[in-house]
């Protein structure tokens, strides 16, 4: 691990101290390190787009919105080979969160994204993309434990 050091004035110093208690971390290096990942991955997806990617999709609607649920169910399951998985949570009697966490080209799953966040009744719409590597395909060796004979697949690795 590298050390380094910065100087910041008092007034920044204390609301950094106070952003990091609200957020609970541990000490001031891990709030910076994830602040640098943060920041180096978004000028990352800014100035060059990935070509695969992992994502979170967020977004309210209200279920009451006439066949919004169906139209929204259609649009993941056209694009089945992109969804990993959805989670559907009850806000209160008119509004659902929905989270969906999805994989693939990094165009395709904000093209995506873009057209279940323009739905008419969709708000609050973000996507969270991490671009990822790509690594060969292969098979883990059947071992203690193992079900063995597993179908070849990729892994994803989080680009640094």
């Amino acid at each position: 691990m590298e050390r380094f050091t910065i100087s910041l004035e008092e007034r920044l110093a204390q609301e950094f101290d106070a952003w990091i208690a609200e957020r609970a971390y541990a000490n001031r290096s891990e709030a910076v390190r994830d602040l640098l990942r943060s920041e180096l991955e978004r000028a990352r997806l800014a100035s060059t787009k990935p070509s695969h990617c992992v994502a979170c999709l967020s977004y309210v609607y209200n279920h009451r919105q006439r066949d919004l649920a169906e139209r929204l169910a259609s649009l993941q399951h056209a694009q089945h080979d992109l969804i990993i998985s959805s989670m559907h949570a009850h806000l209160d009697h008119e509004h659902c969160l929905e989270t969906v966490l999805m994989q693939g080209a990094s165009s395709a799953v904000e093209q995506l994204a873009n057209v279940i966040c323009a739905e008419r009744g969709v708000h609050h719409g973000k996507l969270n993309l991490i671009s990822v590597e790509m690594h060969q395909r292969h098979r883990h060796h059947k071992g203690v434990g193992a079900s063995g004979g597993s179908e070849p697949h990729v892994h994803l690795k989080p680009s640094h």
